[in-house]
């Protein structure tokens, strides 16, 4: 194992051990919807994360493409959210 991908295994075991926490953001009870927000975001900032590790350790270019295609996706909603959040409307 040459040190890149030592290195990107300590990152996956972090990232992985981020998670429950970032859902643990969402699900605690009584909570604001802006909250619940930032833990979703954090929660997809973290998939991408583990998806671009994951083609680093793997040596492939295709699953950087699919950490792409989540990044847009969470931009995309979290953008539409945060206008319903603070104006009440997405469109």
């Amino acid at each position: 194992m040459d040190w890149l991908t030592v290195m990107a295994n300590i990152a996956l075991g972090i990232m992985l051990l981020l998670l429950p926490l970032a859902f643990y953001r969402v699900a605690r009870p009584r909570q604001e919807a802006a909250d619940r927000l930032v833990g979703v975001d954090m929660i997809t900032n973290l998939l991408v994360g583990i998806v671009v590790l994951l083609a680093v350790v793997e040596r492939t270019n295709t699953t950087i493409d699919i950490g792409i295609v989540i990044a847009a996706l969470s931009f995309a909603g979290t953008v539409s959210i945060a206008r319903y959040i603070s104006e009440g409307r997405v469109f």
